[in-house]
């Protein structure tokens, strides 16, 4: 027994001898520990956990070469190469923090972002699709947002002291030419594109991506959806038209096709709301469009839509050059526009994204003096307001652009774009002379951007654009850089820099001058906060314009003579959204302060323009109520005085202000009901959703300005056509069932 005994001593001795305990401590670049890490020697079954002071201990029996690896959540795995060959010193081990999207900086300043799928979302597709005032409209509902202001008697987004045709709208990364029904006097027109054909929306108030061009101020960036969730089909009935879709989805789920047609006809809404203008052609609506999505593998993507527009209008009001007579218009519109995109992962860190565009567009349009008949008269010594547009245009736009994934997050963009344009403007005059000529331009553009991530607190974007117009004959170069930085866990502080150029507006490069591209340089401060359900955004901007287009003086009365305009925007925006603090109750406030001015077409001298406000706010609410089925929706829309003014030639070659003023403020209220009736059925192969919305509900006067006689001397206030408006409509879509969509949404 003695021997064993002794042996066994022998054998345990040896076997002790034979381990070596490992420890160390494990941190991160900051010298922070690391708690919970494991730390194990590779190919063996040797490890432990880290505590909370990042350190670690354990013993092994392996021997010689091996190597420790260290791995913790959000961190790089480590290694370090060890020679196991008796006692070892204590190891230190530092982790580099792992750059994920779940955890990294997201560069923002400048933009908001609308899709389902990136955390530092605002707002969500369906939010745009059913805020109150935004009556359905893409871009109605982004006026809740700071920024945008709220102008009612023309169409487009007018950004932070810019002009409509300074904000310019792109889908699948194509440029879109007559994204908004086209123009009528004193009445703003709406987006002509449903937003539920949309699955993302970014609205850049400014220092957007150098993968767009062509823009002052800012960029409506939209990504249509892919494949749909299953076949259905969908029936629309409302006080004012009819509408119905289908969309058939393959059994693999790998293509679609479908396609929707509505159309409204606005007389019996006319019938029971009057409106201010007299119409003797009510307004028609026909549109239509239709759609293909291919997958072409498991991550290529072909995606087609189409859309086709056809509407005709006629009204009257009162003259103010002519008493007793009234000004006629009359516009016929017919507008298609063809999208073709696709996107494809080609190895080894590279994509691709290809995209067309295609749109024609023509306006056919009468102007003229009517009787109380509404029949076109001649009256002597006014025959100029009886005249004859029509306007045909066609743009070409392609894109391509090649992403190289590099580590991490960070990745590097470039590529090329193409963007023909074709107009034909033609007047006819009272007497059947004609007048106008064809424009075509060619803008070739070519763009490189680089996402730097440096660690997940810092970013970097990094880009430059350049541009030739074969019109102009002109070349720029519009460096791009964005920064962004964590501060705490859920905050960030952003800047951006950026310089944009544009070309002047069709209507003025007919002109006697040579004309330059328009310029403006932005430097934009954000921090920005999103966590439990909050949302917190502020914002600092400011903006340089040059080399705006000038007209007018009493030789080229309304045609460019120079690129010597100039101006400046600057101010602050604050966003808060909350879905926490009330029980049920989803709600946001913006507010916007402005200091604007600019000397360009016609200005005396440097002014703040007719559609910029100095203040403008918003408050959007929103409640669904399971019990009752129905979803509450509300908006407060307030906008400080606009300044109106007149403004003509002095007599020796410069212009004066004949008038000048302030409107009134501007507030608006609006509520909408969304009711499900058959929510909660079981196995529901229906859903249908009742709307009944309404605009200006307390009806205030709003006043979007004056309209004027030719020599200025007569006015009147441009009004809404109606004090408030009333939409009652049901839709029903067969085949989806989107109950609980709506809830979790909060409709």
């Amino acid at each position: 027994m003695k021997p064993l005994l002794l042996l066994l001593c022998v054998f345990f001795t040896l076997q002790a001898a034979a381990q070596t305990t490992l420890s160390g401590t494990v941190k991160d670049a900051k010298s922070r520990p690391v708690a919970g890490a494991s730390v194990s020697l590779k190919d063996s079954y040797d490890g432990a956990t880290t505590d909370s002071t990042g350190s670690f201990s354990f013993t092994t029996s392996e021997r010689g070469a091996h190597l420790l690896t260290v791995s913790a959540i959000g961190y790089k795995t480590g290694e370090k190469q060890l020679n196991l060959a008796g006692s070892q010193a204590p190891i230190a081990i530092v982790l580099k923090e792992a750059i994920t999207e779940l955890s990294a900086v997201v560069i923002s300043a400048g933009s908001f972002e609308a899709s389902d799928r990136k955390k530092g979302t605002v707002l969500s597709a369906i939010d745009i699709a059913t805020t109150a005032s935004g009556e359905g409209d893409v871009t109605g509902a982004l006026k809740t947002l700071p920024g945008a202001q709220q102008v009612g008697e023309s169409e487009g987004l007018f950004v932070r002291g810019g002009t409509a045709a300074e904000t310019k709208t792109f889908i699948d990364g194509t440029l879109v030419n007559n994204f908004f029904f086209s123009s009528v006097p004193n009445v703003a027109q709406r987006s002509r594109f449903s937003p539920f054909i949309f699955k993302g929306t970014v609205f850049s108030t400014g220092g957007y991506s150098a993968l767009y061009g062509q823009a002052l101020s800012s960029a409506l960036i939209l990504e249509s959806i892919d494949l749909p969730e299953e076949t259905s089909a969908t029936v629309g009935i409302s006080a004012i038209g009819l509408s119905g879709g289908y969309q058939q989805l393959a059994k693999n789920k790998k293509w679609s096709w479908g396609g929707n047609y509505s159309y409204s006809d606005l007389r019996p809404a006319f019938a029971v709301i009057k409106q201010r203008q007299d119409f003797f052609k009510m307004p028609i609506f026909h549109n239509a469009d239709a759609n293909f999505r291919i997958k072409t593998s498991a991550t290529g993507m072909l995606k087609y839509y189409g859309y086709f527009n056809w509407s005709d209008l006629g009204f009257t009001t009162n003259s103010l050059d002519t008493l007793g007579f009234n000004d006629l218009f009359r516009l016929r519109n017919e507008n298609t526009y063809h999208n073709l995109s696709y996107r494809e992962v080609l190895g080894h860190g590279w994509k691709v994204n290809i995209g067309t565009s295609f749109t024609y567009n023509r306006d056919t349009a009468v102007m003229a003096l009517a009787n109380g008949k509404q029949q076109e008269v001649l009256v002597q010594g006014m025959e100029y307001k009886n005249m004859g547009w029509n306007n045909r245009s066609r743009f070409f736009n392609s894109k391509l652009v090649f992403e190289k994934k590099l580590r991490g997050l960070s990745a590097l963009r470039m590529g090329a774009e193409y963007n023909r344009s074709e107009e034909e403007p033609q007047f006819t005059l009272y007497n059947g002379d004609k007048l106008g000529g064809a424009i075509t331009d060619g803008l070739t553009a070519a763009f490189a951007e680089a996402d730097m991530y440096l660690t997940n607190n810092l970013a970097a974007k990094m880009g430059a654009r350049a541009e030739h117009s074969s019109l102009l004959q002109r070349t720029n170069w519009a460096p791009r850089l964005s920064l962004a930085y964590k501060v705490g866990t859920n905050g960030q502080a952003s800047l951006a820099y950026g310089q944009f150029y544009q070309n002047p507006e069709t209507r003025y490069l007919n002109g006697p001058s040579s004309l330059l591209f328009a310029k403006a340089t932005h430097y934009i401060a954000q921090y920005q906060r999103i966590a439990s359900d909050r949302t917190l955004r502020l914002e600092v901007f400011y903006k340089d314009y040059d080399n705006l287009v000038k007209t007018r003086t009493e030789q080229t009365r309304g045609m460019a003579i120079s690129n010597g305009g100039f101006g400046y925007a600057k101010g602050f925006e604050a966003f808060w959204r909350d879905k926490k603090t009330v029980r049920n109750l989803d709600y946001w406030i913006s507010y916007s302060f402005l200091d604007t001015k600019r000397d360009f077409l016609d200005y005396p001298t440097s002014i703040q323009p007719n559609f910029a406000a100095r203040h403008t706010a918003s408050v959007v609410m929103k409640r669904f109520v399971t019990a009752w089925k129905t979803g509450f929706n509300a908006a407060y829309n307030f906008s400080s005085p606009r300044p109106f003014f007149f403004i003509a030639p002095n007599g020796a070659g410069h212009t004066k202000f004949v008038d000048r003023g302030e409107t009134p403020p501007y507030h608006n209220v609006s509520f909408s009901l969304n009711y499900l009736p058959n929510l909660g059925k079981a196995n529901a192969q229906k859903f249908t959703v009742l709307v009944l919305s309404v605009s200006n509900v307390f009806g205030f006067d709003q006043e979007y300005g004056r309209r004027y006689s030719f020599n200025g001397q007569r006015f009147e206030p441009i009004l809404p056509p109606s004090r408030r408006f009333i939409f009652i409509g049901a839709f029903i879509s067969f085949g989806v069932d989107r109950s609980q969509e709506v809830i979790n949404s909060n409709l």
